[in-house]
C-alpha cells in the first residue's frame, strides 16, 4: 500500500535522511522506532509532501507521489496526523472533523457517508462527542491529539500516518491512545505510526524499523524487535 524505497530528504542543505527503505502493506501498523533526532518526523514529512525529497520514491498504491504538493498527496488517500497536532484552536470539534474531510466535501475524494463517519469518530472518541461544539483550542493536551487523529480518520484515508501520539500526554492518557489505535488497528487501518515511546509501539503493532541517524539499523516482526536484545537495550530498558 505504502512503499519508500532509498528516500534521501532533510533541510536546505542538511540531509536527514540517507536512503531509508520501508514498506507498509495494506490493513498492516508498521511502526518506526528510534531517539530524538533520528529522522522519524522526517520521514513522515517527506512522505505526506510537507518536504520535498532530494531522491527516492514513494509509492501510495499503485502512484509514485514524491516530490507532489501535500493536498494532492492528501487527494490520493494519505492523511497525516502531526507531531504537536495542530488544530484549528478557533474552530469548534465538530468543525475540526469537517476540516479532515475537506477533500470528500469538494469532490476530490469519494464523499461516501460523511455524516456517518463524524457520527463514527465521536463514538470512537467519546470526549470528543462530550465537546463536540467546544473550540479545539480550549481542549486538553490529550483531547487534541484525538482530535487531530479523528480529523485524520475523517479523510477516510488508503493510509494514516501518525506521529508521536503520546508525546507530552499523562500516563492514563498514553493507554486511551494506544487502546483507540489497537482498535483501529483491529478494523484493518493501514498505519505508520512514529513513536519515541517504544515500547507502546511495538507491543500494538505488526512490523517495526529501527532508525538511527537517518538511517534504518534494524527491523522486523514487532515481538522479534522487542525481544532483541540491542532494541531493548536501546529502546525499551530494563522493565521490558
Amino acid at each position: 500500500m505504502l512503499k519508500v524505497e532509498n528516500l534521501v530528504a532533510g533541510y536546505g542543505k542538511v540531509q536527514v535522511l540517507h536512503g531509508i527503505s520501508i514498506e507498509v502493506p495494506k490493513g498492516r501498523l508498521v511502526t518506526l522506532i528510534g531517539s530524538n533526532g533520528a529522522g522519524k518526523t522526517t520521514t513522515l514529512r517527506a512522505v505526506s509532501g510537507m518536504i520535498e525529497p532530494s531522491s527516492g520514491t514513494i509509492r501510495l498504491g499503485d502512484a509514485d507521489i514524491a516530490g507532489l504538493a501535500s493536498h494532492k498527496i492528501t487527494r490520493r488517500g494519505l492523511a497525516h496526523s502531526p507531531e504537536g497536532r495542530r488544530v484549528f484552536p478557533t474552530q469548534s470539534v465538530t468543525d475540526n472533523l469537517l476540516l479532515g474531510a475537506f477533500p470528500r466535501l469538494t469532490g476530490s475524494r469519494p464523499k461516501g457517508d460523511t455524516a456517518a463517519d463524524l457520527a463514527r469518530m465521536l463514538d470512537l472518541f467519546p470526549r470528543l462527542k462530550e465537546r463536540r461544539a467546544q473550540l479545539a483550542g480550549t481542549l486538553s493536551g490529550g483531547e487534541q491529539q484525538m482530535l487531530a487523529m479523528a480529523r485524520a480518520l475523517m479523510l477516510n484515508p488508503e493510509v494514516l500516518l501518525l506521529d508521536e501520539p503520546s508525546m507530552g500526554l499523562a500516563p492514563k492518557l498514553v493507554e486511551e491512545v494506544f487502546a483507540t489505535i489497537a482498535r483501529l488497528k483491529e478494523a484493518k487501518t493501514t498505519m505508520l505510526l512514529v513513536e519515541q515511546f517504544a515500547a507502546a509501539a511495538l507491543e500494538v503493532a505488526d512490523f517495526g524499523y529501527v532508525m538511527e541517524n537517518g538511517v534504518i539499523s534494524a527491523s522486523g516482526p514487532a515481538e522479534r524487535l522487542r525481544n532483541d536484545p540491542a532494541v531493548k537495550a536501546a529502546y525499551l530498558g530494563a522493565a521490558h
